[in-house]
């Protein structure tokens, strides 16, 4: 069984930054892609940053320029380096990794405050 599990959240003021990781373990090889998603109070999960695993990246445009995603494959891990951290995105951060052809997963959610 495939198992994600996150660190990194915190409460960091306005133009601060915040480092978060995810190592999934339960499986033999690399995911496909593995990505960053957020839920803030009263809002739909949105989609924050994915990156396969040949390195491709894709950022909502709302982080473009301020949050950097990467991967480590042999250790089957995720970061997300945050700056420039704006109220706005404080929420629940979630991780996700998918293998092809369908099998998902998600990591039990790690919280963001920005706030000052």
């Amino acid at each position: 069984q495939v198992q994600l599990v996150e660190s990194g959240g915190g409460l960091v003021q306005p133009g601060g930054s915040l480092r978060l990781s995810c190592a999934a373990s339960g499986s033999r090889s690399s995911a496909t892609r593995m990505g960053w998603y957020r839920q803030a109070p009263g809002k739909q999960r949105e989609m924050v940053a994915t990156i396969t695993y040949s390195g491709s990246v894709n950022y909502a445009d709302s982080v473009k320029g301020r949050f950097t995603i990467s991967r480590d494959n042999a250790k089957n891990t995720v970061y997300l380096q945050m700056n420039s951290l704006k109220p706005d995105d404080t929420a629940v951060y979630y991780c996700n990794a998918y293998w092809w052809p369908a099998s998902a997963y998600w990591g039990q959610g790690t919280q963001v405050t920005v706030s000052s």
